[in-house]
């Protein structure tokens, strides 16, 4: 009979990460790297994302996944012991240190000479990954492009001024993609709090975009 957590963790993970979990546990070695394969573009994601754009021009982002991809092999065993959340915020988890470990390293520590560096790209470059860049690209008009380049940077600076609680969540709903059961299980909350906190936030988040709005076409 399964416990309470692993019944709770069950409840948000995709079926098909379920029975890839199953069969590692029954000794299949290569649904390990099925495993890991099937959450590596999240976790890309959530690097692209919440990576300092300045240490981004010292740090390939591939090595950060390739490091949090390495750490969840050596570490899968303990999780599997004991899955108190789903597998894929078990990842966010890891990838989120990796970060942290380095912005130190690599922001805090060589601050001055990292801050003199010449930016390599900017917003535009990097505020429509995958597809949506693509689209952009290819439909769109140059004019028609940089409006929606602006509306990009408007969405960006707004979620900045966000309360820290409200942006955590408007970044796992919208960045990361994580659905409000998981973005709950990732901030502590129950999932009717999560819900609420996601609605004040994006009250929040429209009043920020209609005064920068208005602010622009005073």
């Amino acid at each position: 009979m399964s416990s309470p957590t692993e019944s709770a963790a069950a409840a948000v993970e995709p079926q098909p990460t379920l029975v890839l979990l199953e069969r590692v546990r029954s000794g299949d070695a290569t649904a390990v790297n099925h495993l890991l394969a099937r959450h590596r573009a999240a976790i890309r994601r959530l690097i692209d994302r919440r990576m300092d754009r300045v240490v981004q021009r010292r740090v390939d982002a591939s090595d950060i996944v390739q490091d949090v991809l390495v750490e969840a092999n050596r570490r899968l065993g303990d999780y599997l012991a004991n899955p108190t959340m789903p597998f894929q915020l078990w990842l966010r988890h890891m990838a989120r240190d990796r970060l942290i470990d380095a912005h130190r390293r690599h922001r805090v520590a060589a601050s001055r000479s990292v801050d003199r560096e010449v930016p390599i790209a900017d917003d535009a470059d990097r505020s429509l990954p995958g597809p949506a860049a693509q689209i952009t690209d290819r439909e769109l008009t140059p004019a028609a492009a940089a409006t929606w380049h602006e509306l990009e940077r408007r969405f960006a600076a707004a979620v900045e001024l966000l309360d820290e609680g409200d942006r955590e969540i408007v970044l796992l709903r919208h960045f990361e993609h994580l659905s409000t059961a998981e973005a709950a299980e990732a901030l502590g909350l129950t999932k009717p709090a999560a819900g609420m906190r996601y609605l004040r936030a994006m009250r929040r988040l429209r009043l920020l975009l209609e005064d920068g709005a208005d602010s622009g076409s005073a």
